[in-house]
């Protein structure tokens, strides 16, 4: 199982960002999909989750309604779109099988 999380970077307050996740390795259309993050300091924390065939979402609290994932079965890839960045935001985002994760892609809040 590999999965190779992407995209990254410095933003400001407000802005909309999205990062991606490249599988291989196993079948992905059979698994649940999800991202976490750790902000420094601080535990993992839940942001979102997808269903293999996309039909059941679940998103944690502090990014309810402002987060959208979704996948791609076709390319092995899982996104995650972010609208309205917040400072509090600023973590390293995982991509996760629920039993395996990536090395994660750093996102920074900041202005």
């Amino acid at each position: 199982v590999q999965l190779v999380e992407s995209g990254g970077g410095l933003v400001q307050p407000g802005d909309t960002h999205s990062v991606s996740c490249a599988a291989s390795g196993f079948a992905f259309r059979a698994y649940y999909m999800s991202w976490v993050r750790q902000a420094p300091g601080k535990d993992y924390e839940f942001v979102a989750q997808i269903s293999g065939q996309r039909n059941t979402t679940d998103y944690g609290n502090s990014v309810k309604g402002r987060f959208t994932i979704s996948r791609d079965n076709s390319k092995m890839k899982a996104f995650l779109q972010m609208n309205n960045l917040k400072p509090d935001d600023s973590a390293l985002y995982y991509c996760s099988d629920n039993t395996h994760r990536g090395h994660g892609t750093q996102v920074i809040v900041s202005s």
